[in-house]
């Protein structure tokens, strides 16, 4: 309690969940060179901010090539989609909360 408002103080919460439990996931295709380009983005992001991070193949999944083939790279952020063609490094670490 603040003894010279008589009020309570907030307590300070982060409503973002902390990049060690956040996945990224790549959807592409092998001989994409902006697959290529996204992967090293994400790799190193993930080295940095403690992320998950896994790959996944359009040629391998009928459902994510319907989705997505015209995208490619596409990167989602705990199954929600956060870009597609270009990643951003900056971008995707402020996504992660870091």
């Amino acid at each position: 309690m603040d003894g010279m408002l008589g009020r309570m103080k907030k307590k300070a919460t982060s409503a973002a969940p902390v990049a060690a439990s956040r996945t990224v996931t790549l959807i592409g295709k092998p001989g994409c060179h902006l697959c290529d380009d996204a992967r090293a983005v994400i790799e190193a992001v993930c080295a940095e901010t403690g992320a998950r991070w896994e790959e996944k193949d359009i040629t391998q999944d009928e459902a994510l090539h319907r989705e997505y083939w015209e995208q490619i790279p596409v990167v989602l952020i705990d199954g929600e989609q956060h870009t597609f063609w270009r990643v951003d490094a900056g971008r995707l670490r402020r996504e992660l909360g870091a």
